[in-house]
C-alpha cells in the first residue's frame, strides 16, 4: 500500500495488513462505526449481497447501493486494496469459499444421520418445491411462456451443473420450436460465436444457480445489449443473472449438502415446456406422430426397448435365478 494511505478514515498501514489476516465481511463489520453515511449504505448492501456484489463493476456496485462510483472505489481502497478490481477479486473468493463443497459436507455432517439420508433430502427437496410455489411470480411465468412462443429464435444457455436443466429444457422447446439453438460449450469465446446473430426478435433463456457462471452471466450482457429479450432461470431476486434480464423465473436450490438442489428449478422448466405445449397443441402432435413414422421406418428402437415386466413374468424370471 502506498504511503499517501497511510491513514485514511482512522485505518493505519500496520492495521489494515492485520485486517487483511481476517475474512473480508469481519473487517466490513469491523469497520461500520468509523464508516461515513453512504460507505454504510454501501457496506450495508455488500453484506447482504455478497454474492451479487462480486460480480458489479464499481458503477454497479454504487448504483445498487445508492452511492457513486468514486465512493465505492474509496471503499475498497479503505478497506486495504490497490482498486476496486482487486476488492472485487476478494469478493469472488469469498463467494467462492462460502460455496465450497467441503465446507458444505461438514455441515450437512451434523444435521443428517447416514440412515436417514433418503429420507432428509426427498424432504428437503419437496420443500424447496413448495417454497417455489409460494415465491414464483405467475405474472413472470406466463410472461415467459409468451416471449418463448412468439420468439424467432431460442438460445438455451447453461454451463457446467446447469448444462443438464438446459438440455432437457433444449430437447423438448425443439418439439415445439423449430429454432432452437443450444449454446453448450464452455469455452467463452465458442459460446459468442455460437450467439453471433442473436437479434430483437429472439429470446436467450439463462440458466443459473451459485456458483453462478460468469460465462452465462457474460452471454445474458450480450443477448441484453443486442436488444434481445433475455429470460434468467434463477435462485433469487438478488441473483446476478437478474442484471440483464426481462423476466426473472426465481426457483430455489440451496440445500446443505456436496450438491445444490435442482429439483424446483427443473420443475419451473417443466412447467414452461408443458405450458408451452398448450399453447401449439397442434404442432407437437404433428412432430411427435411425424417422429413416431420416423423411428418405425428407420427402426430407431428396434432391440432398444424394454417393455415393462408383468408380476408373473417377474416372478418366474426369479425362480429361474433362484
Amino acid at each position: 500500500m502506498s504511503e499517501r494511505r497511510k491513514q485514511d478514515g482512522n485505518l493505519t498501514t500496520e492495521n489494515i495488513t492485520e485486517d487483511r489476516e481476517r475474512t473480508l465481511m469481519e473487517r466490513i463489520n469491523s469497520m461500520m462505526p468509523e464508516l461515513s453515511k453512504g460507505q454504510k449504505k454501501l457496506a450495508g448492501y455488500i453484506l447482504d449481497n455478497y454474492d451479487t456484489a462480486a460480480f458489479l463493476t464499481a458503477a454497479k456496485l454504487g448504483e445498487k447501493a445508492g452511492v457513486s462510483e468514486s465512493t465505492a472505489v474509496r471503499f475498497a481502497m479503505m478497506l486495504g486494496y490497490a482498486g476496486y478490481p482487486e476488492f472485487q477479486r476478494a469478493m469472488a473468493v469469498l463467494l467462492k469459499r462460502r460455496l465450497d463443497s467441503v465446507e458444505k459436507i461438514e455441515a450437512a455432517a451434523g444435521d443428517i444421520q447416514q440412515s436417514k439420508v433418503l429420507s432428509y433430502v426427498l424432504g428437503a427437496d419437496i420443500e424447496k418445491i413448495k417454497l417455489t410455489m409460494e415465491t414464483i411470480e405467475p405474472d413472470a411465468f406466463e410472461l415467459a411462456v409468451d416471449m418463448l412462443d412468439t420468439a424467432e429464435h431460442i438460445y438455451v444457455v447453461g454451463v457446467r451443473g446447469c448444462a443438464p436443466l438446459a438440455e432437457f429444457l433444449g430437447f423438448y422447446l425443439r418439439m415445439i420450436h423449430d429454432n432452437v439453438r443450444m449454446v453448450t460449450t464452455n469455452s467463452a469465446s465458442e459460446m459468442f460465436e455460437q450467439m453471433l446473430s442473436v437479434s430483437e426478435k429472439d429470446v436467450v433463456v439463462g440458466i443459473s444457480f451459485p456458483r453462478y457462471s460468469m460465462r452465462t452471466l457474460k452471454c445474458m450482457e450480450y443477448a441484453n445489449n443486442k436488444s434481445a429479450e433475455v429470460i434468467a432461470i434463477t435462485d433469487s431476486r438478488n441473483s446476478p443473472m437478474s442484471l440483464y434480464s426481462s423476466c426473472n423465473l426465481l426457483a430455489r436450490s440451496d440445500m446443505t449438502s456436496i450438491v445444490d438442489s435442482l429439483v424446483a428449478p427443473m420443475s419451473v422448466i417443466n412447467a414452461l415446456i408443458v405450458a408451452l405445449c398448450m399453447k401449439n397443441k397442434e404442432c407437437v402432435a404433428a412432430n411427435l406422430e411425424e417422429l413416431g413414422r420416423v423411428w418405425s421406418d428407420y427402426q430407431v428402437y428396434n432391440n432398444d426397448e424394454i417393455n415393462q415386466l408383468d408380476e408373473d413374468l417377474f416372478a418366474s424370471l426369479k425362480n429361474i435365478e433362484e
